[in-house]
């Protein structure tokens, strides 16, 4: 089936010239194409043509995008979308003081979630998550990252990870799950730490990468969570398995989890809040990507990553809400590209490159989405401004129209 997109006031590509990221200075080159239209064949991008030559295509579907700008989907690459309970009370703490870590030292945090967790079935995670996934559909989401990381131990984590790819299987958007086991140790583990990694490396791993339950292995290397040698050891296995590895690091202390996730060639690293200035030029040349979370920053009102260190140093920058019910209850990516731009001064040029080709290479799939290449699937959404500046002026801006097929 042919399809011909006419009339767009911009067609914003993100052309890669076939490299499928962007590092550095590159960001700032989003291949703006005026007076064009895009033709799809099968799902896929077939040409980009000079709008005067769009009534010689014969297609079987036109789209008229007059006065709409056209984008590469959105691609969330990193949320917590599957939980179950509310930490408003949390919240409330927060604003009287409370730090994230006093906060999950006295008990709370992400057991909270995860003592709610364990107590759905899998039919009332699932009913929970429907409308979230809906709300990133509605925003310009074509690829959305799932992360497990809330049950915590064998039958738990299992079953969020059967929870994300039923939500893959029922959305016309690519839903990625990754294995968070490594998230935190839960109470029944709290002095009996090398177990719970053996119940990582030895069961819950290896079921998962056979069942192909979850694409990646994540991890938090924290202070109050693992510390970078236990990483290593559930990193190994995860790759020795196939599993890709992304890792939250320097969120609130730098322990050596940068160094680690290097040594491994991780897809990513999140947060790095607190990244220290030495790492600026080891991450600036390797092709792990730097996955920013400024949503965590205003919601806990905290530091903001060094966004313009980090891009000035030729890294490889995503941006992504980090959407979880406790330090990131944001589920809007045109909110965090606002909180890029006032907080980390990233351009607006930045801030599409990071969150379409980077967030896809985050994800191993920028070879296939994350820009308007041909070739490439149709991953598009359209919306409703004349000018893509619009979208993070706009904050809150939600997609006009958007076609999703599943692939």
């Amino acid at each position: 089936m042919r399809k011909i997109i006419t009339n767009p006031s911009q067609i914003v590509t993100v052309d890669t010239k076939g490299r499928n990221y962007k590092r550095g200075s590159e960001l700032k080159d989003i291949s703006v194409l005026f007076d064009h239209s895009l033709v799809i064949e099968d799902d896929i991008i077939k040409d980009l043509i000079p709008s005067s030559s769009s009534s010689k295509v014969s297609a079987d579907i036109e789209i008229n995008a007059d006065g709409k700008i056209i984008l590469p989907g959105i691609v969330e690459s990193h949320t917590h979308l599957v939980f179950a309970g509310s930490r408003a009370n949390e919240f409330v703490m927060k604003l009287k003081g409370s730090t994230y870590e006093e906060i999950a030292l006295a008990g709370g945090g992400i057991m909270n979630t995860v003592r709610a967790v364990r107590e759905a079935d899998i039919q009332e995670l699932y009913n929970l998550a429907v409308p979230r996934v809906q709300n990133f559909i509605s925003r310009g989401v074509t690829t959305l990252e799932i992360k497990s990381g809330y049950g915590l131990d064998y039958d738990n984590e299992i079953k969020i990870l059967k929870t994300i790819n039923e939500l893959d299987n029922n959305f016309p958007i690519d839903v990625l799950a990754t294995f968070l086991g490594a998230h935190t140790f839960p109470p029944e583990f709290k002095t009996r730490r090398e177990s719970y990694i053996r119940l990582l490396t030895e069961k819950l791993i290896p079921y998962i990468a056979s069942n192909k339950l979850a694409v990646f292995c994540d991890g938090f290397c924290e202070s109050t969570a693992f510390s970078p040698e236990e990483i290593e050891a559930v990193f190994r296995k995860a790759k020795e398995s196939g599993l890709g590895i992304k890792l939250h690091t320097d969120q609130f202390n730098s322990i050596g989890g940068i160094d680690t996730a290097l040594k491994l060639k991780a897809e990513c690293v999140d947060h790095l809040e607190v990244v220290p200035e030495k790492y600026f030029t080891m991450l600036g040349s390797s092709e792990t990507v730097c996955t920013l979370l400024p949503g965590v920053s205003f919601f806990l009102n905290y530091q903001y990553a060094p966004a313009r260190g980090l891009i000035n140093s030729n890294a490889v920058v995503a941006l992504a809400t980090d959407y979880n019910p406790g330090s990131s209850n944001i589920n809007n990516p045109f909110f965090i590209m606002s909180l890029a731009a006032i907080k980390m001064k990233m351009s607006a040029e930045e801030i599409i490159s990071a969150y379409t080709i980077n967030a896809a290479k985050s994800l191993k799939m920028s070879s296939l989405t994350g820009s308007i290449e041909i070739g490439k699937k149709a991953d598009l959404a359209l919306f409703d401004a004349p000018d893509y500046n619009e979208l993070i002026y706009n904050i809150g801006q939600k997609s006009y129209l958007s076609d999703y097929q599943k692939r």
